[in-house]
């Protein structure tokens, strides 16, 4: 009965660790639903449909390098020197692999956006979106890598001010282009990227506040070839080890939902515009409950770096309790506000329709889902990140596709039905792996 006990002492811990991270994860999905709510009310679902199409791609690609942030919250979480040197690794890697995206994607755009399903209306909307928001590409990875770095240092301060300052920036410049200048899809990736160079000025800013001496570590790098950190090969080893898991990961997760807005637009712009706003609000569920799962990354590496068993123990427990309080309230907002929440998006009888027919399954995702946001906390914390790569294999190419398969007949009801299913799978596989380090007592290596 250990593993049950919670205090008021570490409820309180997590929650003051973890509120700025809810409210500067939500910044992030709320652009989406601002850009969505923007162009949803055009005169046309063609805008919203490109928007949807190119931000789907550009959240693969961008994505697909979320292990720059998570794997360096738990590197720096882990460590007993503050993680500055680590910080200066993710941001190198970081710089390297967004110009190499930038190199590889931009001949290819018109064939990503083909392969996505767009109509022929929706798919110069598309590119155009993408090839102004690949600009910022390497700055949006640097971002990811220093947010890491706060997070797991504990300090969730930093990354509020600076995500929700940049989102804040982004939503009126979106009214500005789009609606001002009738930019359209051009306008909203234009201001996208204005909100990634501002993030990335701020991030540097509250860096160089927070610690004074990363400058000097950075010079230092620069100036002497000997600087013993970056000629040592095990840190970069052990980096490279848990990202290309993390990237294994990430990349099936977005191949579900890139795979998901393909069939919505198959299936015609009402629907693939439905799907688009329900999945906003989806990432708004998933953005908000990742705000207990960063707490948990920071106190879970902690734990482990101090071999505390009690601690670990204290701080899991916390935080799947505030986690799973939290979806239950979103669940009841979804269900009790629905036609408010629809109207808020959209006045598109024909998009407002098709998202009716499936809002229900949306409901029912936060009390299922909240299990693998908060276990992939525990997970990333404590350094074993195979098991989170195994998991997402599992649901994907084992639950996801099959059921897509089977259920093709259903319309728009079977790619919901098999994203459920994956989501279930997520947090069954997590919560098995998590079952048997807890019987077995191996949470912190001897």
């Amino acid at each position: 009965m250990k593993y049950l006990t919670i205090d008021s002492r570490s409820m309180s811990r997590v929650w003051n660790l973890a509120w700025p991270m809810i409210l500067s994860n939500i910044s992030v999905p709320l652009l989406g639903a601002v850009d969505t709510a923007i162009l949803g009310h055009l005169s046309s679902a063609v805008y919203l449909s490109g928007v949807a199409i190119g931000a789907s791609v550009m959240t693969m690609l961008l994505w697909a390098f979320g292990f720059l942030r998570m794997g360096t919250t738990g590197v720096v979480a882990r460590s007993q020197d503050g993680g500055v040197e680590w910080l200066l690794r993710a941001i190198l890697l970081a710089m390297a692999l967004g110009i190499l995206l930038q190199i590889i994607t931009y001949p290819l755009l018109d064939n990503i956006v083909g392969w996505m399903n767009a109509s022929s209306a929706a798919s110069p909307h598309a590119v155009a979106y993408l090839q102004i928001r690949l600009i910022s590409a390497p700055l949006a990875l640097v971002n990811f890598a220093i947010l890491g770095f706060f997070i797991g240092r504990q300090d969730s301060r930093a990354p509020l001010y600076i995500l929700l300052a940049a989102n804040i920036l982004n939503i009126l410049l979106d009214f500005l282009f789009i609606l001002g200048l009738g930019l359209g899809a051009k306008g909203a990736a234009i201001a996208t990227v204005c909100a990634d160079t501002f993030a990335l000025l701020m991030g540097l800013f509250l860096l160089k506040r927070v610690n004074p001496k990363i400058w000097k570590a950075l010079k230092k790098c620069l100036q002497t070839p000997q600087f013993q950190p970056w000629i040592e090969w095990k840190p970069w080893l052990e980096l490279l080890q848990i990202n290309t898991d993390l990237f294994i990961r990430t990349c099936l997760l977005l191949l579900t939902f890139t795979f998901f807005t393909a069939q919505g637009a198959a299936q015609g712009d009402s629907t693939l515009a439905a799907n688009a706003i329900l999945l906003q609000l989806l990432m708004m569920t998933s953005y908000a409950l990742d705000g207990f799962a960063h707490a948990t990354e920071a106190l879970v590496g902690e734990s482990i770096g101090k071999k505390s068993k009690k601690l670990f123990q204290e701080m899991v427990n916390a935080a799947g309790t505030w986690a799973l309080g939290s979806a239950l309230f979103i669940t009841l907002l979804l269900i009790f506000f629905q036609p408010i929440i629809i109207k808020l998006f959209t006045d598109l009888s024909s998009v407002i329709q098709q998202v009716n027919n499936v809002y229900w399954w949306l409901c029912a995702l936060p009390l299922l889902a909240v299990w693998s946001y908060q276990l992939d906390g525990v997970f990333i914390g404590a350094g074993r990140s195979r098991q989170m790569r195994n998991t997402m294999f599992i649901a994907t190419i084992l639950i996801f596709f099959p059921s897509w398969w089977l259920t093709r007949d259903w319309g728009n009801h079977g790619i919901w039905f098999s994203l459920f299913l994956w989501i279930g799978a997520r947090s069954l596989g997590l919560l098995a792996y998590f079952r048997y380090y807890t019987v077995t007592d191996t949470w912190i290596k001897k």
